[in-house]
């Protein structure tokens, strides 16, 4: 079962890893075009649903499917942005703030990665991202769609995000935001 756990990390660790090289060879061909993209300007707040696709090998450590508030700050001058969501479904909560490196691919289109820390409303009960505070990795895509309203999906990985075991969460998340 550990070697189980080990390559199930390696291969997402591998995914994201893979997803963040994908963007900054993305960001390089289009600077030696000479076509800078401008990527996605702005703040914005949105919501959409979270799907845990992980359990924690236990009966009661079941995938879960809830809602998602996510919203984003870009630091000024800076390819940064502070983010954070709010993963909820019917039995607790998971608040997740993270730090992002953002890489524009495209007019009003960016790809984002970064790490941030997981804090569960209720250790125990299960959330889209487990059912243990944990450390968690964060990478995505968000584009706009009109001036106002943004679509975003990204990917979370908890690391030992659920108890009596050291096994890792993912959730997958979708949604629309208003940009300001």
């Amino acid at each position: 079962m550990k070697d189980l756990v080990k390559k199930t990390k390696l291969a997402l660790l591998s995914c994201i890893l893979q997803l963040g090289l994908t963007g900054a060879f993305a960001c390089s061909f289009a600077k030696a075009a000479d076509a800078a993209p401008l990527g996605l300007k702005g703040d914005y707040i949105g919501t959409g649903i979270s799907s845990g696709v992980t359990n924690g090998g236990h009966s009661n450590d079941d995938a879960q499917v809830g809602g998602d508030i996510q919203g984003r700050v870009a630091i000024s001058h800076t390819p940064l942005s502070v983010r954070g969501s709010f993963l909820f479904d019917d039995k607790t909560t998971a608040t997740v703030p993270t730090i992002t490196y953002d890489i524009p691919i495209t007019k009003n289109t960016n790809l984002y990665a970064g790490a941030g820390y997981s804090f569960i409303g209720k250790q125990g009960d299960d959330t889209p991202l487990g059912n243990r505070n944990s450390v968690v990795l964060d990478t995505g895509v968000e584009t706009a769609i009109n001036k106002n309203l943004v679509a975003f999906g990204d990917g979370k990985l908890g690391f030992d995000a659920y108890q009596n075991n050291d096994a890792d969460a993912v959730s997958f998340q979708l949604g629309v935001g208003y940009r300001f």
